[in-house]
């Protein structure tokens, strides 16, 4: 389409004239509009009816973004919009979720079939009597062409970091000279407020480490957050930050308009290599509305006058709404062909790539599918553990770890800083890092736990099954992680996580490592699958369970210090959540534990029952899996007949209540003493749980526990 000028795109009565030229001037826009302005118009009057159309959302910075979407969506990405899933697309990831209409308009726009008006219209409304739409205030991985689920901010960089090392894992495995069959990049939006996050610079510092040049951080530089401006609470060189983490930097200074200036910078990032690539992109927030370039831009509904001045500089009637002008929407829907020849040819290259490397395509299309294979399974369900009997199950974690790296191809991750503490087994040659190459599966994290935990949500949902992540550190650490977990829970990235000193066993250490209230978090934590073993022969059974979920993460909560005797444990009795170990006749108490105090409770056990109080045991390594089972089960393990049924743990009992009678745990915090003191000082050794026992039968006298209620004793 030639250039129109506005005198003949817009038709303006005399009297109107001035205004609207005075406006031009004031807005920016060039005297001659070409198809990248309109387009960008466009997007942006879209915008403003989307914010618009229910009295609200985070529209400012989508609309001071669009010309950022155009460069982005019709001139540089790869993507296919006929198929969201295309395997080799290049992933977009929009970091600062609350600015979600951006990448819906855009979804819609390129030509995706799920993202139709009607769903788009759904933005901001009530969802009463039922209504649902994909349109969500913050983008969400279940639905179609959004990669991740971002909002928390921060954890979208993250998760595009994890992307990255994905992309580049698989096409340093799988690209042959000539057979490029992996080439996807990632793109990552951020704006101010991402980037002041403790997990952003993490990532960011991380990425910059492992030179993944495939990754390019867009910078929405508006200076202008939800309570007023930048400035107010940061003036640092974020340019000379970026480069000090390891990052080639690019600026944009007109980001608002000029398209093809974005182009040239996104293209430019294409040749830099070494590096990721940060772009600074000069924006306004809500650009053209009165508000304009102030905080109050950032939500809330659009003036009725500014909106309408756009729409007539995109020659529409103002009274129109969610109306794309044709020639506008043909220029952006020209990327649904584009897209299906960019596959067809990625396709056309793999066939010749089959034909080439027969081996080596067959492992790629399995690793594609998910499938991999059953030889880790046979390992685990045959694996002697006589040879892990009273060793700690962080050191028996690390011997099935080992294992597991020779017979489950998506294993990848790794821990941080502390994998010689979690008994993480490694090779220095399988390491992650441009100093060794790319196709290894070990990352060294660095001190950056919520990193840690969002770059494997990143890395998980590259393509389903393609990876399995897990992530190792000390579980008190994992409350620096815990973000993290709990976005790849809520998204169903399936994602390992290794737990390790997981009591106050921990011992020298002292309170501020032993994390007696953590599990109370991640056992109420949805969709995420906590396990505590006992012994070996549990871890190995917590691994079956783990390696088996693809709809979530799983957290092995796994100790310190030497296991004591515990009988008759099961690897496939795990699956059960909850299973007696030692029974009795005719039984007047049930002790029930997991982790490190099983042992202990099976020794006070023994010793009630010589004294004439018959006492069973129960290991409960996953109360999550015991909640599967049906009643009748359930009520054999903790029997609702009034024995007492008491808990024995050394965090502070609180999920316990749901199951048992009475708990002994802990009411405050640990100690920096040696491990064998601290079940002497809280009470939680042989002879401290008896005693505590025998105070609470006292109290009982002999009636029914259950309806007594629950009490900590």
């Amino acid at each position: 389409m030639k250039d129109e000028t506005l005198q003949t795109l817009v038709p303006l009565t005399h009297a109107e004239e001035p205004v609207v030229r005075q406006a031009i001037e004031a807005k920016g826009w060039r005297e001659k509009l070409d198809d990248d302005d309109r387009a960008v118009l466009a997007l942006r009057n879209f915008i403003f009816d989307i914010c618009n159309q229910n009295g609200g959302g985070h529209g400012g910075s989508a609309i001071g973004m669009a010309a950022i979407g155009v460069a982005l969506y019709k001139h540089t990405m790869r993507f296919n919009p006929s198929d969201p899933e295309w395997f080799d697309r290049d992933r977009f990831v929009l970091s600062n979720g609350h600015a979600a209409m951006f990448l819906y308009a855009l979804n819609h726009l390129v030509g995706y079939d799920a993202w139709t008006m009607d769903e788009i219209r759904g933005y901001g409304s009530p969802k009463a009597d039922g209504y649902t739409t994909i349109c969500h205030a913050h983008p969400e991985i279940e639905d179609p062409a959004i990669e991740v689920s971002t909002g928390p901010l921060g954890q979208g960089i993250a998760n595009a970091v994890g992307l990255a090392i994905a992309s580049k894992n698989m096409a340093a495995r799988f690209n042959r000279p000539g057979f490029d069959v992996v080439r996807s990049r990632v793109y990552c939006m951020t704006g101010d407020g991402c980037l002041m996050e403790g997990v952003a610079l993490e990532a960011i510092s991380l990425a910059g480490n492992l030179g993944l040049d495939n990754l390019v951080l867009i910078y929405d530089n508006n200076q202008v957050t939800c309570d007023g401006p930048l400035d107010w609470i940061n003036v640092e060189d974020v340019n000379a930050k970026m480069r000090a983490c390891g990052w080639h930097v690019l600026e944009v200074a007109d980001g608002s308009y000029d398209v093809q200036a974005l182009v040239s910078a996104l293209q430019h990032a294409k040749a830099l290599t070494g590096k990721p690539v940060f772009v600074n992109v000069g924006t306004v927030i809500g650009l053209g509305a009165s508000c304009a370039g102030t905080a109050k831009a950032h939500h809330g509904v659009f003036d009725a006058e500014s909106v309408a001045l756009s729409k007539r500089l995109a020659g529409q009637d103002p009274l129109t709404t969610h109306w794309i002008p044709p020639a506008s929407l043909e220029y952006f829907r020209e990327r649904k062909q584009h897209g299906q020849k960019l596959q067809s040819e990625w396709q056309a290259q793999l066939d010749r790539y089959q034909s080439a490397h027969p081996d080596l395509a067959k492992e790629f299309q399995r690793r594609r599918a998910g499938d991999n294979g059953q030889e880790w399974r046979k390992a685990l369900e045959t694996m002697d553990s006589a040879a892990f009997r009273h060793k700690a199950t962080r050191e028996v974690n690390g011997d099935v770890m080992e294992t597991l790296w020779k017979t489950h191809p998506a294993l990848f991750g790794g821990g941080a800083d502390l994998v010689n503490s979690n008994k993480v087994p490694y090779q220095e040659t399988d390491v992650f890092h441009p100093s060794v190459g790319f196709s290894g599966r070990f990352v060294r994290y660095g001190i950056r736990e919520h990193a840690m935990a969002a770059v494997s949500n990143g890395v998980a949902a590259y393509s389903p099954g393609t990876f399995l992540p897990f992530t190792a550190t000390f579980f008190m650490f994992y409350l620096y992680a815990a973000p993290g977990v709990r976005m790849g829970a809520l998204s169903h990235l399936p994602v390992i996580h290794c737990a390790t000193h997981d009591s106050f066993a921990e011992g020298q250490n002292g309170p501020t490592h032993q994390p007696v209230e953590l599990d109370s978090l991640y056992r109420a934590m949805p969709n995420l699958t906590y396990m505590r073993p006992c012994d070996g022969e549990e871890v190995v059974g917590a691994w079956l369970l783990a390696l088996s979920k693809t709809t979530g993460p799983s957290l092995l909560s796994l100790g310190r210090d030497p296991v004591g005797p515990v009988p008759n444990t099961d690897r496939f009795k795990v699956a059960k959540g909850a299973y007696v170990v030692a029974d009795v006749e005719n039984p007047r108490l049930t002790l029930a534990s997991c982790g490190t105090n099983l042992h202990y409770a099976v020794a006070a056990a023994e010793s009630l029952s010589a004294a004439g109080i018959a006492t069973r045991v129960v290991s409960a390594p996953s109360l999550e899996h015991f909640d599967a089972q049906d009643g009748a089960y359930r009520e054999s393990v903790f029997p609702l007949d009034g024995t007492p049924v008491v808990s024995v743990e050394e965090y502070v009992a609180t999920t316990w209540a749901r199951y048992a009678t009475a708990s002994i745990g802990m009411t405050g915090y640990g100690y920096s003493a040696s491990n064998a003191s601290n079940y002497a000082r809280f009470r939680l050794d042989e002879k401290g749980i008896e005693a505590r026992v025998r105070e609470y039968l006292k109290q009982l006298n002999g009636g029914d526990a259950r309806r007594a209620g629950w009490r900590a004793i």
